[in-house]
């Protein structure tokens, strides 16, 4: 009987996407002790299992190779730079991946943050908690130039929502898509202009190696002062030490991540700045996308395939 692991701690405390795994694999080690896996820990704990649902855990080489039972790799969640799979390919693992099925959790969390910047709410509900009563004048999202970099499931869901606030979008991407940008609008743009455009400049990019770092100092010095920037895609892709500098020296307005680097994060200087708001990887954790990344999940220890040849897109 095969054996399947969850690594997930939401995935294992939601009865209904138990109750449905449990359904087709009656064999299941559920997180239940809400471990935090990495390393050594990981690979014991999947030791001995045929399938697994991973969410942010770290499948390297080593760890792989150090599970030689492990035939099927299923993503609970979207994002897969932390899976190895050049060494999956060269195994014959196979990954079950569906993108997009957190595209509007993401994409609400995303607008959220322009409201609380452009409005300084961070600010000042610090100040009221310090005694402070100070009636703070901020912006409205309506009628800005919003500039997506990275327009996949994400970032086109972003377009829809950011049509009801009149907004003008602007967009990067390595990929063309001429007839969604006509249909909504869209003026495609070089990175550069964009961050020199934008009043809003909005991360939805995957982690790689040609976008780690792909907002360095040089670029962010192209921001507008009074821009502020969201990042809800990866950690890795802004130098935060720079961010930092420029926070706090007022060169840039403000700024929301909700994913970085380290996680948990090593620069908490970050956190008591009055124009940076900060959410611990919580994009994907509204209750209608748990459910709809864990049945995705489910399905994928079945319909499953060898990485490679452009699978998974963007790999």
């Amino acid at each position: 009987m095969t054996r399947v692991a969850v690594t997930s701690r939401s995935f294992s405390r939601h009865p209904v996407l138990r109750a449905e795994l449990l359904d087709r694999y009656p064999e299941v080690t559920f997180n239940d002790d809400g471990l935090s896996l990495g390393g050594s820990a990981l690979v014991h704990y999947l030791s001995g299992h045929e399938k697994a649902i991973v969410a942010l855990e770290t499948l390297d080489a080593a760890t792989l190779d150090a599970l030689p039972d492990l035939h099927v790799v299923s993503k609970y969640g979207v994002g897969f730079d932390l899976l190895d799979l050049q060494t999956m390919a060269r195994r014959g693992m196979r990954l079950g991946w569906t993108g997009g099925v957190n595209r509007r959790s993401v994409a609400e969390l995303a607008i959220a943050f322009m409201i609380a910047l452009l409005r300084e709410i961070p600010a000042a509900t610090a100040e009221l908690r310090a005694g402070t009563w100070k009636n703070r004048i901020g912006r409205q999202l309506s009628d800005r130039t919003v500039g997506i970099v990275g327009c996949g499931h994400v970032g086109k869901d972003l377009v829809i929502l950011l049509r009801a606030f009149g907004c003008r979008v602007i967009a990067h991407d390595i990929l063309d898509f001429p007839d969604f940008y006509a249909a909504h609008d869209v003026t495609p743009v070089g990175l550069e202009d964009l961050l020199r455009d934008a009043d809003v400049v909005t991360l939805h990019l995957p982690l790689d190696d040609t976008t780690r770092g792909i907002l360095d100092r040089q670029r962010l010095a192209l921001m507008k002062p009074d821009a502020v920037l969201i990042n809800t895609a990866r950690g890795g892709l802004v130098d935060e030490t720079v961010l930092r500098e420029m926070l706090e020296s007022g060169r840039l307005a403000g700024a929301g991540f909700d994913v970085f680097a380290v996680e948990p994060p090593e620069d908490v200087a970050l956190f008591d700045l009055p124009n940076f708001l900060a959410t611990p990887h919580i994009g994907g954790s509204a209750a209608e996308a748990i459910l709809a990344m864990g049945r995705a999940a489910i399905a994928g220890l079945d319909d499953a395939r060898v990485p490679g040849n452009g699978w998974p897109p963007g790999s």
